[in-house]
């Protein structure tokens, strides 16, 4: 079974006056507050999210 790919990504920016689609977003990557960091798979979906709100986080490279 081959190993996936994992991407961190850390909260840089509040949430306070986002739109209700970003704030999902952030909600369904596992994000809760600023310098949070968390792993989630590369996948379609996931790159979705981060890409709908990536003003508000950043992709730390591993």
């Amino acid at each position: 079974m081959a190993e996936e790919k994992t991407i961190s990504v850390k909260q840089i920016k509040s949430v306070t006056g986002s739109k209700r689609n970003q704030r999902l977003s952030l909600k369904g990557l596992g994000l809760k507050k600023i310098n949070h960091v968390v792993q989630v798979k590369n996948t379609k979906e996931n790159l979705g999210m981060i890409n709908k709100c990536r003003h508000l986080i950043e992709v730390i490279e591993e």
